[in-house]
């Protein structure tokens, strides 16, 4: 595997100038096509969504409708990315939670609702603007993304490396490459996982029928994600997860491949619902990482929960009380 292809195993789940299609599920009867495109496709902001279905870029059934069309089960709604322009990315004093630095890379906890380079919609506010302000030095070397090796969801909070040198972003890829990068995530899982520990093998590629989804599906790419039980709710399951690959979306599209979606996912069938558990976001947090430094050293880092997410899990162990005072 190339340094390109490591690359590219974490890379988006779309790129611009791809026309991605979007296929309402029954829960979604009624909303708003503005507020369900960019539920859907959450690197894009609501006001860029209502921007591309003014300018004619979102069809209905192949017909051009309002913002505020109301969409239906059964209907196919196609996105249409325009093509990236030439634009210069601007430093912005955003605040970072920066673990550790040296010349070589940053650790920092990304927060939730951060997207982690400019894209359609988000030209500004990413991480790569803060970064570009925090450490000037990064060369952008004709890239949005300059010193991202990895990312994380917009949703999802928790550990991302940045490289700041160009010997840091080879070594960085290379272990991206042959797999020895540790990455532990804790998930909230809709349901009771019945194996207190399993793996889950099965090859992830993008969904043939939604293009904003990754699926597991036969040509996909090798994904490995091991989990195990932590605790176990009355509808949830808080699981740790380690894993050996790094494809798009590959926790999600795993826990929903077996059943157990993330809380809170919009995309991969985890939205509260009646009798469900509900979430403020999606239920990931990227708490451990561990890797190598350029000149040999390892080095591992640990994120606590956020408030948003112990929220939910003090909520769950409070009514897991409850009931057993009942009983």
């Amino acid at each position: 595997m190339t340094d390109r292809d490591a690359f590219l195993a974490t890379d988006d789940a779309f790129d611009d100038g791809d026309v991605i299609e979007l296929r309402p599920a029954r829960e979604q009867q009624g909303e708003r096509l503005d507020r369900y495109v960019a539920d859907c496709l959450p690197d894009l902001s609501r006001s860029y969504v209502q921007h591309l279905i003014d300018d004619g870029a979102v069809l209905v059934d192949g017909f051009v409708r309002k913002p505020k069309f109301r969409i239906t089960p059964g209907q196919i709604v196609t996105v249409a990315l325009p093509e990236p322009e030439a634009t210069k990315i601007a430093p912005e004093p955003i605040p970072l939670d920066v673990r550790y630095e040296d010349a070589d890379v940053i650790v920092l906890d990304k927060p939730a609702g951060m997207v982690v380079h400019p894209a359609p919609g988000h030209p500004a506010g990413t991480l790569v603007n803060a970064l570009l302000h925090h450490a000037p030095e990064i060369d952008l070397g004709g890239s949005n993304r300059p010193g991202i090796v990895h990312r994380l969801d917009k949703d999802t909070s928790g550990l991302m490396v940045v490289a700041k040198s160009d010997r840091a972003r080879a070594a960085l890829l290379r272990q991206w490459a042959d797999r020895s990068v540790s990455k532990r995530y804790l998930a909230l899982a809709q349901g009771v996982v019945e194996p207190d520990e399993g793996t889950i093998d099965a090859p992830i590629g993008r969904d043939a029928t939604n293009r904003q989804r990754m699926a597991v599906a036969q040509g996909g790419r090798a994904a490995v994600t091991h989990f195990k039980v932590l605790r176990r709710f009355a509808d949830a399951t808080l699981l740790d997860l380690d894993l050996e690959t790094g494809r798009t979306h590959q926790i999600r599209a795993h826990l929903a491949f077996i059943g157990h979606p993330v809380v809170g996912d919009p995309i991969y069938g985890g939205r509260g619902r009646s009798g469900s558990v509900v979430a403020p976001r999606q239920f990931l947090h990227a708490t451990r990482l561990g890797f190598m430094l350029p000149e040999g050293e390892p080095v591992s880092f640990v994120s606590a929960l956020p408030s948003d997410l112990r929220d939910v899990l003090d909520r769950l162990e409070m009514e897991d009380a409850a009931e057993r005072a009942r009983g």
